[in-house]
């Protein structure tokens, strides 16, 4: 829809769960849809969530720190419960809670002040609105009861009622755009829908008009900017623009009894593998209820932040990496093509091996230490590069995650398949494998 540049150099964005499921702790809309507590329960969370503490500059400068060029926040989750303050309801934590502020104002300003994009997750499903369970998808059984807060019992479809609750969705997502101006929109909540049903060939025209400059993310079926994979790196990663959201522990939401919390090194090596595929990693924290990020995943950040700053070079202003088998590890690609960057997690018997690279290696650096290391070019035939040994030593590595700069004699040119023997059997003249991505 729009374009991806700054979206696909940013590399690192801060997901934010928050809302009032974080009195309780419990989890995010799904505990009163699964019946893990009843719906009063959970929603009685709305007179305890007070925001006392919460101190958006705080963030911003956090995720700062941790390196992220944009955040989201989920202005509203499937509970329907809007962090700012709304006017196509009630709902909200301006009108229903102790909190009675605008807290998706107060961080939008607060990331623009710091030149931090300003994401806002929007659910296009409402599990709370009156006028939501009465429709279901054309695929569904009719006779099937199904989920009351998602679908209509048999008999009861309403499509009038319907159209009412796509005007209200209509009138929240022109607030957004019109109050907030987001850089990116993240919808989510699209499965219980068609997109027909959902409207979204004119949901996505009236964005275009109404805010060209935002980014939206996949979930907006048929007409996002990039794809949205979950909890776990692509093996194959998408051909264009894509995030992976992931946790930092388990849960998306703040959850006391989730202690599980991913190590810097695992968030290294993950982001590592993401950015190397061309993606971003938009990472997940989920505040305490009183507006309080736990020390544990402030930690984290930090440390994230810390590694990405000695190797910048690295990650911002780079393009995805080779494909498998060149390098045991993920790699990253200058703007201009001529810096390899090798991302070595593990610790190294004597040396690294880089495959299939027919340029010259004209220096080899550890990056962050500026460290020369020892390389040397070994076999290779006409046509068909040799291996590149890269010598590294215990003293080389990094804590975390250690990253070399190579620096080649011209754009890369990689070396993927052989057709001398294929050429012999099928009689063909061809003897090139030539392969320049």
């Amino acid at each position: 829809m729009t374009s991806q540049r700054w979206f696909t150099e940013a590399k690192l964005g801060i997901f934010i769960h928050w809302g009032i499921y974080s009195v309780d702790g419990v989890a995010e809309s799904w505990s009163f849809f699964d019946g893990r507590i009843p719906y009063d329960r959970y929603m009685a969370q709305l007179d305890r969530f007070t925001a006392a503490r919460f101190d958006a500059d705080a963030w911003a400068d956090l995720f700062v720190r941790a390196g992220a060029r944009y955040a989201v926040l989920t202005a509203k989750h499937h509970d329907g419960v809007a962090l700012w303050d709304t006017g196509a309801n009630d709902l909200s934590v301006v009108k229903r809670t102790p909190a009675g502020r605008d807290l998706v104002a107060e961080y939008v300003a607060a990331l623009r002040r710091r030149d931090v994009k300003a994401g806002l997750y929007y659910s296009h499903l409402d599990w709370s609105h009156p006028d939501y369970a009465t429709l279901r998808r054309p695929d569904e059984d009719p006779a099937e009861r199904g989920n009351p807060y998602s679908m209509p019992a048999p008999g009861e479809e309403d499509p009038p009622r319907w159209g009412n609750f796509l005007d209200f969705h209509r009138a929240q997502v022109r607030e957004i755009l019109e109050r907030f101006q987001p850089d990116l929109l993240w919808f989510d909540g699209e499965w219980e829908r068609t997109p027909g049903q959902w409207g979204m060939d004119a949901l996505a025209a009236e964005i275009r008009m109404r805010s060209p400059h935002t980014v939206v993310n996949g979930r907006l079926t048929g007409h996002g900017d990039y794809a949205t994979p979950e909890q776990g790196v692509p093996v194959e990663p998408p051909a264009g623009p894509w995030e992976l959201c992931l946790t930092i522990n388990d849960s998306w939401g703040y959850q006391p009894r989730d202690t599980r919390h991913k190590s810097p090194r695992q968030l290294v090596r993950i982001f590592a593998e993401t950015i190397g595929g061309g993606g971003n990693l938009l990472l997940d924290v989920g505040p305490q209820a009183d507006g309080t990020i736990l020390p544990e995943q402030v930690a984290r950040l930090e440390a994230l932040g810390e590694w990405i700053g000695r190797h910048s070079a690295a990650v911002y202003g780079t393009d995805r990496g080779m494909p498998h088998g060149h390098f045991y590890g993920p790699s990253t690609l200058s703007a201009d093509r001529r810096t390899l960057y090798l991302f070595v997690f593990d610790r190294p018997n004597e040396f690294v091996v880089l495959r299939g690279v027919r340029n010259a290696v004209t220096s080899a650096r550890v990056l962050g230490a500026d460290t020369d290391v020892r390389h040397e070019r070994v076999g290779g035939l006409g046509e068909v590069p040799g291996w590149e040994y890269i010598h590294l030593s215990d003293d080389d590595l990094d804590p975390l995650c250690t990253v070399l700069a190579l620096e080649l004699d011209g754009e890369l040119d990689l070396y993927r398949t052989h057709t001398r023997d294929q050429a012999a059997s099928d009689g063909s003249h061809a003897v090139t494998g030539h392969d320049h991505t």
